[in-house]
């Protein structure tokens, strides 16, 4: 178990220290929102900031005096340095990652920059970090590595699961760049001793999802009365994940989890995409009856598959439910619904993102504030 020194800063008492790489995005604001609004400890944010990356999804903590944001590219060793020298993590949890699979085939060398490059200089940092710490912080301290069920490849039989020992067999750049990132992580641990954990997810879905990604985009587009992109048949699976309930389950592992060990975290809510699609386009026609776009199902466009698309994925979560005892709150049904309403609720969010105007407020805010060595 995690335990850190109770540490008094200027206004309150904090367990621990984690430093949570690419807490900007997706996946990372939810887990430092988690962190921050449900338990004592700090949290540092690392981010570069990329498009993805949105400060706007943290402002309901951002005033917190647990949470703290530095601007740094996880490439950049100097920085990562100095980040780890001043702030004294106990902990990191590493998201930091390019992850849009149609991204990766356009566009393959950010994600190995960033996926396999960014890994290593962060782990190298983390390795003389950790090496330096005295014999009881040394002891706690944890390397927590969250990765994707892509790295399996597919799965063959309707009834096969990705378990923790199932072979990687990655089909896009982006599963082989996590890949090779997973891999490094687990050679720095038994080369070094570096204390590691890697945990991998299915496809997470929520508040604050970037619009490229399928379901925000099908909202998105509904919305606009716009064509609702389905790659082929829409006949492939996913497992979905409400990304709360994997921000619980990241804290659970980077607390309690065993050295050493993989823990894979699913939703237990296998869907094919046309079925979520049409999922969408059902409560679009409940929650905005008087939209002119209805039925909203009549937007579907079926268009070319995309190279090398996997088929099906699906997640064995038992581990982490008999040895931390996780499992989702949310059913499929729950979480889209909470998701739909999320987007309808939250337009300025939307538009500052469809806009890019937070990103533009972001470089003009920033550019002169990324803090040097």
């Amino acid at each position: 178990m995690l335990v850190g020194v109770t540490v008094r800063s200027s206004r309150v008492w904090f367990r621990v220290k984690i430093l949570v790489t690419g807490g900007a995005g997706f996946i990372g604001s939810a887990v430092i929102r988690h962190i921050i609004s449900n338990t004592s400890d700090a949290v540092i944010n690392v981010d570069k900031l990329t498009y993805a990356g949105n400060l706007e999804s943290l402002a309901e903590v951002s005033g917190d005096s647990r949470y703290v944001f530095e601007r740094v590219d996880i490439c950049d060793r100097d920085q990562i340095d100095r980040v780890l020298r001043e702030h004294q993590p106990d902990a990191i949890m590493h998201l930091a990652a390019e992850s849009h699979v149609d991204r990766s085939i356009t566009g393959p060398s950010e994600f190995i920059q960033t996926n396999i490059i960014g890994t290593y200089t962060l782990l190298e940092a983390a390795r003389h970090y950790w090496a330096a710490l005295d014999d009881a912080r040394k002891a706690n301290f944890r390397f927590h590595h969250i990765s994707t069920d892509e790295v399996y490849g597919d799965l063959e039989g309707p009834e096969d699961l990705f378990t923790e020992t199932t072979p990687y067999q990655p089909s896009s750049p982006y599963s082989a760049s996590k890949a090779s990132s997973d891999h490094l992580v687990r050679a720095w641990a038994r080369t070094y001793g570096l204390p590691t954990l890697v945990t991998n997810c299915s496809n997470n879905y929520g508040p604050c999802h970037f619009p490229e990604k399928l379901i925000p985009l099908i909202i998105l587009n509904a919305l606009e009365g716009k064509a609702l992109p389905v790659y082929g048949k829409g006949n492939q699976v996913r497992d979905w994940l409400y990304v709360e309930d994997h921000a619980r389950a990241l804290y659970k592992v980077v607390t309690e989890g065993v050295i050493g060990e993989t823990y894979n975290i699913g939703g237990h809510n296998e869907k094919q995409n046309i079925e979520v699609v049409h999922t969408l386009c059902a409560l679009l026609d409940e929650l905005r009856p008087d939209s002119a776009h209805r039925p909203h199902a009549s937007l579907i466009t079926y268009v070319q598959d995309r190279p090398g698309h996997d088929q099906r994925y699906a997640i064995d979560a038992s581990k982490i439910q008999r040895e931390l005892g996780w499992t989702p709150q949310e059913t499929f049904e729950t979480g889209i619904r909470k998701t739909v309403e999320w987007y309808l609720n939250n337009t300025e969010w939307v538009a500052h993102v469809k806009s890019g105007s937070y990103q533009q407020w972001i470089d003009q805010n920033y550019a002169d504030r990324t803090n040097k060595a």
